[in-house]
């Protein structure tokens, strides 16, 4: 028999607001607890260098507030390893294991992208509230898939993208909401890093491909700034492939109403600093680096940093204790007793899904079934209305 989802506590505790994260979108904060909630319970769903970076990031949070309680491998000897390199009290050497632990409360999947559909899958099955690491699944088909399994149970689902969560994102938001910049009509941003040399990057059978690993924060980006959360006119997208098949370089155009593009790139093939820049028709800002996880906002010249906290231990990827937003988030969703994200919602997750689907299918890239994407493929198709 299938356990029932776990209830979160409908309030909201004063602490567990995060004090310089993003505001909500149309969310209302309810009554604050009259009793103490405890910990958020962690569980983390593969023991790979981005869950070592997220665990890194919650001990920058209070201990009150953030708890991990338990690891999951495929390979026991792994989860080991983590739970004793960061005081985690059980390992387990399988998912399943994880899901059926009745003090987990919510899982962080950082495993590779063909395995979020299966984890995702497992565990909100067993009741679990589920923070999945971006591209939420491999193509629109399996994110709808996942949002069904979330809703049939009623428990929290939200995909991983911690740009939104960041604090120089905010502050970017509001002054693109705001007016400060005039109306949005241009984004531009290019995201690179140099990874051929990485498995999963670029394997088929992996789902990689720079599209997939890096493209959908440009995506985001343009989604929010210059979608209003919906679809574009058009996608254009122009690239070359790795050896292997997938997407190795990709820069892609959008076009949205009212006269407003986006043209983004990104790539596995070469490095650069990541900056992103927004134009308005009475001024601009810029992430001068690392757009998809920005500390520095340029605005019209004027540049104001967003420090982060110190890792207790070394990170595997830049500026990784600002996971601590996101899971910060997940924690006041579920207080709210909320099961889906306002900020990073379930209907954008699987448009960009769309998009990337889109994009892959232009360039021709291969993915595990050796398809161009993940599901359909004509751009009316992929750019419609989000069900």
């Amino acid at each position: 028999m299938e356990p029932p989802p776990m209830e979160p506590p409908r309030c909201r505790d004063a602490a567990a607001t995060p004090r310089d994260a993003a505001p909500t979108r149309d969310s209302d904060p309810g009554p604050p607890c009259d009793t103490d909630p405890g910990p958020t319970r962690w569980g983390i769903c593969s023991a790979g260098h981005i869950s070592h970076d997220f665990v890194v990031a919650l001990k920058t949070l209070p201990p009150t507030e953030h708890v991990v309680v338990a690891v999951a491998a495929r390979e026991l000897a792994r989860a080991q390893a983590f739970a004793r390199r960061h005081g985690v009290p059980r390992a387990y050497g399988s998912y399943r294991e994880l899901a059926e632990d009745p003090d987990v409360a919510v899982v962080y999947v950082g495993t590779v992208n063909t395995r979020h559909l299966p984890a995702g899958r497992l565990f909100l099955a067993a009741g679990k509230a589920v923070l999945m690491e971006k591209p939420m699944a491999v193509g629109a088909h399996q994110v709808r898939e996942l949002v069904a399994a979330a809703r049939d149970r009623g428990v929290f689902l939200m995909e991983g993208f911690w740009t939104r969560f960041f604090p120089a994102w905010g502050r970017l938001q509001a002054l693109a909401a705001g007016g400060a910049l005039g109306e949005p009509r241009v984004l531009r941003g290019a995201l690179a890093f140099p990874l051929g040399g990485v498995e999963r990057v670029r394997e088929p059978g992996l789902a990689g491909g720079a599209l997939l690993d890096l493209g959908g924060y440009g995506l985001q980006m343009a989604t929010a700034l210059l979608g209003g959360g919906g679809p574009p006119r058009s996608l254009r997208a122009h690239g070359c492939l790795h050896p292997s098949g997938v997407d190795e370089t990709v820069t892609m155009t959008l076009e949205y109403e009212g006269n407003r593009q986006a043209v983004l790139t990104c790539s596995m093939a070469a490095e650069l600093p990541g900056g992103a820049a927004l134009g308005g028709t009475h001024g601009w800002a810029e992430f001068p680096s690392h757009m998809n996880c920005p500390t520095e906002l340029v605005v019209g010249g004027r540049r104001e940093l967003f420090p982060l906290p110190p890792p207790s231990q070394p990170l595997n990827f830049p500026h990784g204790t600002g996971l601590r937003y996101e899971a910060q988030h997940v924690r006041e969703c579920l207080l709210q007793g909320l099961t889906e994200s306002p900020v990073m919602s379930l209907a954008e997750s699987e448009l960009i899904a769309r998009l990337l689907d889109e994009a892959r299918q232009q360039v021709g890239a291969a993915g595990p079934e050796g398809s161009s994407a993940g599901g359909p493929g004509p751009t009316e198709q992929a750019l419609g209305p989000t069900a």
